[in-house]
């Protein structure tokens, strides 16, 4: 997995399409209008300040919160695999965001930084011009469209049970059985709305990351937690008393957990350049940016 196999997505080489493209990032029409123009003038004229001002329309800022491998995490090296994390001064991003943002950049003419934020933070952070995509494993959601747009997914996972070894619940095949016990998730995502599904459930308080759930889980504030199933083997590996569930096709839970780029509302053209971008991208070439992240990760 490297950038000379990313997906060569088809689009538009004009260069009205190129500017289409660009006036949608940051600072607004006349700014990146400015920057693209500039890229066109004469090589031996002087710079003005604002085209010196306006080099950021040819950066794609991509939010997540670098803590939550395999889909993205913060690294020191950089690699390949990694893309620059724009607010951490020497840090990188790695995971299998990082790859599909590095697709989604390259399909726009644009490079990729991250910018590093709380999951909270993402949301206010599009609509506020701060980034200029999500690309955090976060969901299309019927309360989080009605604050911004989502791309088709560019991943879909379902979520399993984590309990630790010895726990009574350990070999429950349907998530009902674990009425009254104590169950949490991870704050503000699908893992922890999707608790209420189980009758009579305890819902513990969630927590900002996985690995807080996790630990929330081994310190026995807890009886289980939810999780993805697509990172189960990661999860494990270094976990080892974490036990799943062996729940039937009919005993688990009714959501799923899909992964959309999030754009700001409005971008009805950047929604479907992305799109396009994303159906480039083959399974094979997903499953390889899965593989990839999940042996990369760290422990």
């Amino acid at each position: 997995m490297n950038d000379q196999n990313t997906p060569q997505v088809p689009q538009s080489t004009s260069f009205e399409g190129l500017l289409k493209r660009r006036q949608f990032f940051q600072v607004g029409g006349l700014t990146v209008l400015a920057g693209a123009l500039a890229g066109c003038g004469s090589a031996s004229g002087p710079a003005s300040a604002d085209a010196e001002q306006a080099t950021d329309s040819s950066t794609l800022r991509v939010g997540m919160e670098a803590a939550y491998a395999p889909y993205n995490w913060q690294a020191t090296q950089e690699t390949e695999y990694t893309i620059p994390i724009e607010n951490v001064s020497g840090a990188y991003a790695d995971g299998y965001d990082v790859q599909i943002a590095k697709a989604v950049a390259e399909g726009l003419g644009m490079s990729p930084v991250a910018v590093k934020l709380s999951w909270d933070g993402l949301i206010g952070a599009l609509q506020s011009g701060q980034i200029d995509v999500i690309i955090a494993g976060m969901s299309d959601t019927e309360e989080r469209r009605e604050s911004i747009d989502f791309s088709n997914p560019y991943i879909e996972d379902t979520i399993g049970i984590f309990v630790l070894e010895g726990s009574p619940y350990a070999e429950c095949t349907n998530i009902q059985e674990l009425s009254g016990a104590s169950v949490m998730g991870q704050k503000g995502t699908l893992y922890d709305e999707c608790i209420d599904e189980i009758e009579g459930v305890v819902h513990a308080t969630p927590v900002d990351t996985m690995p807080g759930v996790l630990s929330q889980l081994a310190a026995g504030a807890c009886d289980a937690c939810t999780y993805g199933k697509m990172n189960e083997a990661g999860f494990m590996s270094t976990n080892s008393e974490l036990v799943s569930l062996p729940l039937s096709e009919d005993g688990g839970f009714e959501t799923t957990n899909p992964a959309s780029v999030g754009i700001a509302k409005g971008q009805d053209e950047m929604l479907a350049s992305i799109n396009e971008v994303l159906s480039g991208i083959s399974d094979a070439d997903r499953q390889e940016y899965w593989d990839g992240a999940c042996e990369r990760q760290p422990a």
